[in-house]
């Protein structure tokens, strides 16, 4: 990638980790672990500078407080700021424990010298889907009115636009006409950048671009009517803010394909 002027900010977006209790536990075949590290070190070998990273979700397949403290080492490793935000595997309570350094947590709002990171909060305890509390639009419009002249990003596990699978889109954000009609409101929001989907969304609607992300392990088939996942390599996005309000972003894989997923599995 060619040289970043200062006055741009770079995130890292890793999202859908599905870490597991000990290192050595396979998902579908895949060591999640493996894949996680495999990424990061990809991303940070390419010698670009990055101001933070981004975790969207789904850090823990099943949560316990050895996986997450593996995903702080991990992040505490590159001794820059990493944000994280629950997604539906995720014990919420157990990260705001655990990732809770100066360097790794689950911090809500990041203001930038012209951007603010909002990062919301679409778990809905016990299910698969996702919502936005009261409590979560309340706050997204109080970071917005309260910062009317920082460009904003916005971060959630859930995707908020349809993907075109049946079974996936049963689990988007329920409400999530609410969260247009609010942003609507505040010009200001530039983008949506989510996890949950394992796969490329990069959809422009209502002049905000909402962005989907692939996972650091398996992929979801695109428009697939039931679950299904297929081999194509793991990867993350990296997004570039810019001073005047403008997004670039791109999806970087892995080199290879996941030979070892076992593709015929019903469920994760």
């Amino acid at each position: 990638m060619s040289h970043i002027p200062p006055s741009c900010i770079s995130i890292l977006q890793i999202t859908d980790l599905h870490i597991l209790p000990t290192p050595e536990d396979k998902l579908l075949g895949i060591n999640t672990e493996h894949y996680f590290h495999a990424c990061l070190d990809q991303a940070f070998a390419s010698k670009q500078d990055f101001d933070l990273i981004l975790l969207t979700g789904d850090l823990a397949q099943h949560p316990c407080k050895a996986s997450y403290q593996r995903i702080l080492n991990a992040l505490e490793a590159y001794k820059i700021p990493s944000v994280c935000l629950p997604g539906n595997h995720d014990d919420y309570e157990l990260m705001l424990q655990v990732l809770n350094t100066n360097k790794v947590n689950c911090q809500k709002q990041v203001l930038f010298e012209n951007w603010q990171l909002i990062s919301l909060n679409s778990q809905i305890p016990g299910s698969p889907g996702g919502r936005l509390s009261t409590d979560e639009l309340s706050f997204l419009e109080n970071c917005l009115s309260s910062n009317p002249d920082y460009h904003t990003i916005i971060a959630v596990h859930h995707h908020c636009l349809k993907t075109n699978s049946i079974w996936m889109d049963t689990m988007m954000i329920e409400n999530s006409q609410e969260l247009f009609a609010l942003i609507d409101k505040y010009p200001q929001v530039k983008a949506i950048t989510t996890g949950h989907i394992h796969q490329v969304m990069d959809i422009t609607a209502a002049s905000v671009r909402v962005l989907g992300t692939p996972s650091t392990c398996f992929q979801f088939i695109p428009e697939s009517k039931e679950f299904s996942v297929d081999n194509t390599a793991p990867g993350y996005r990296l997004i570039q803010l810019y001073a005047d309000g403008q997004i670039k972003s791109e999806i970087s894989r892995l080199p290879d394909q996941l030979s070892e997923l076992q593709t015929s599995t019903h469920s994760y």
